[in-house]
């Protein structure tokens, strides 16, 4: 067993891959054998991911807020605290907050025999953006 005490800050998400203002505190890293990464992303009202995949899959589990998740050719998604969505190796998509709202989710991923967790794209333009359903607060 090991015990990590959290000495890590919280960091900014860098504007190479979010739009908006999002933060991330790391919760798994790769070590020796594991290549487990997980992160807890706290996306603000608007804020989202840029179109991107990863080698192996991505998990994200909503703990919070109102968000949006979306692969490339398919409907946005609205998701809500417990929902879980899995995006398949090599799935071009996004993730992050409604217009309205923040949301938080733990995005959990295995990363490849080289480290690399993720294949960033172009941005999510604001027109397929404002493609997102309504949303209803209740």
């Amino acid at each position: 067993m090991q015990v990590t005490k959290n000495r890590v800050q919280t960091v900014r998400g860098p504007s190479e891959w979010f739009t908006g203002a999002v933060y991330i505190d790391a919760v798994a890293a790769p070590t020796g054998a594991s290549r487990l990464s997980a992160s807890s992303v706290h996306f603000t009202p608007g804020a989202r991911t840029h179109w991107h995949t990863h080698p192996n899959g991505q998990t994200i589990y909503v703990t919070e807020g109102v968000g949006l998740a979306q692969h490339r050719g398919g409907p946005i998604e609205v998701i809500r605290p417990g929902d879980r969505v899995f995006f398949e190796p090599g799935e071009d998509h996004w993730h992050g907050a409604s217009p309205a709202r923040f949301m938080t989710h733990i995005a959990m991923l295995e990363v490849d025999d080289k480290g690399n967790n993720a294949t960033w794209g172009d941005e999510v333009s604001d027109a397929e953006y404002a493609a997102a359903p309504s949303i209803e607060v209740a």
